[in-house]
């Protein structure tokens, strides 16, 4: 039903993609990356910040939300409607996949959440010794999700590194879902 519902918004052609991720993952680095701003005064989200931007034809409103531990509790405030989660980790911070983990499999678990898709940024590929995907894909237990159509891809906010074939998947998944066309 709510798939339907969704199929119904074929004029507006809009989507909501809420990216959420733990803290210095680089969400704010990807979200300036995307629009063409300037990423070398990024300074850590304390709430959040709208973006939006026209990618094929379809106007998509990002919201980036900050990932300190503090305002986690915060998140469910920003589940209405959305289409697309992008969980943006880390893939330098071995320390804190767990922490990861278990923050993402419980968003997947809220009710508001349960038409949108998941795309895994694994961010700062570019830095060796990094975790590489397969390593991201069992620390978060990606293979488990049964729930959410998932795709996980490796980037650099910094280097501007395979942002837009995310931006694509999450276009082109969406497409699929909720658009008759």
């Amino acid at each position: 039903m709510l798939s339907i519902l969704r199929k119904a918004r074929l004029k507006d052609k809009e989507m909501r993609i809420l990216m959420l991720g733990l803290d210095n993952a680089g969400k704010t680095t990807i979200v300036k990356r995307i629009m063409g701003e300037d990423v070398n005064t990024v300074s850590p989200t304390l709430g959040f910040i709208i973006k939006t931007i026209e990618y094929e034809g379809y106007k998509l409103n990002i919201w980036d939300v900050g990932g300190q531990k503090t305002l986690r509790s915060y998140w469910r405030n920003y589940f209405e409607k959305t289409d697309a989660l992008i969980w943006v980790v880390d893939a330098t911070d071995r320390l804190r996949i767990d922490d990861c983990r278990e923050e993402l499999h419980g968003l997947l678990q809220e009710e508001r959440l349960s038409g949108a898709c998941l795309l895994v940024f694994a961010n700062k590929t570019d830095v060796n010794g990094c975790m590489d995907p397969e390593e991201i894909r069992e620390g978060l237990q990606l293979n488990a999700i049964k729930t959410h159509q998932w795709h996980i891809i490796r980037c650099s906010a910094i280097a501007s590194t395979n942002l837009q074939e995310g931006l694509a998947w999450v276009v082109q998944d969406a497409k699929n879902r909720l658009f008759l066309f």
